[in-house]
């Protein structure tokens, strides 16, 4: 099966403890260490198999194989990626159940990483991820205050809830990006210096 790496600890003699999404489950599985594996990494797309222990609670992770990006070696591009993978097992790591838009949501992320402005491709990505988790609040009305929000520009807190500049005394975009990213899906009219604001609020959770 194949999944991405979300997390990894440490434990003793340098074995991890590693946290994969696969298309419907998170598993949380024990790697030996052994200088004939592969190095693995936050992030990483991997191929692996599942090996039952009955010494263990824990399964066994087995038989992995890296399947590499194209930007892998691109330092800039890898790190913007594990930042992004990290969010993921926070807001899933207590989930009792998983369907495929998760995986789908990464996979496609990570082919369009090195096509665009990564910070782009995420924040999309997230759009999506709110409108499918029904948490997407698109009403121009003010997540603080409840009134409606008819200045031109429109502020965004955590979950990308939009308020007014006032109330919250942050940044804010243009409502016309605003509504073309809720509604479609695009960055296409947020600038560069947008993107880095809704990417601040990004990396503050999912």
């Amino acid at each position: 099966m194949q999944g991405f790496i979300l997390n990894l600890n440490k434990v003793k003699d340098e074995d991890l403890i590693v946290t994969i999404l696969s298309r419907e489950n998170l598993d949380t599985l024990y790697r030996f260490y052994g200088a004939r594996h592969g190095v693995i990494n936050l992030g990483f797309k991997i191929d692996y198999e599942i090996e039952s222990s009955s010494k263990s609670t824990i399964h066994r992770l087995k038989d992995v194989i890296h399947i590499g990006f194209k930007w892998i070696n691109d330092y800039k591009l890898l790190k913007l990626w594990q930042d992004f993978c990290a969010l993921f097992y926070k807001h899933l790591k207590d989930a009792q159940e998983l369907d495929e838009f998760y995986f789908e949501l990464l996979d496609t992320a990570s082919k369009n990483w090195n096509r665009q402005n990564p910070k782009r491709v995420a924040i999309e990505s997230y759009i999506k991820l709110l409108k499918h988790e029904g948490r997407l609040h698109s009403e121009l009305e003010c997540f603080l205050c409840s009134a409606p929000i008819t200045g031109e520009d429109v502020s965004l807190i955590r979950a990308f809830l939009p308020t007014h500049k006032e109330c919250t005394h942050t940044f804010g975009i243009k409502k016309s990006a605003f509504i073309e990213l809720f509604q479609n899906e695009s960055t296409l009219f947020l600038d560069d210096k947008d993107i880095d604001y809704l990417w601040y609020i990004l990396l503050e959770g999912l």
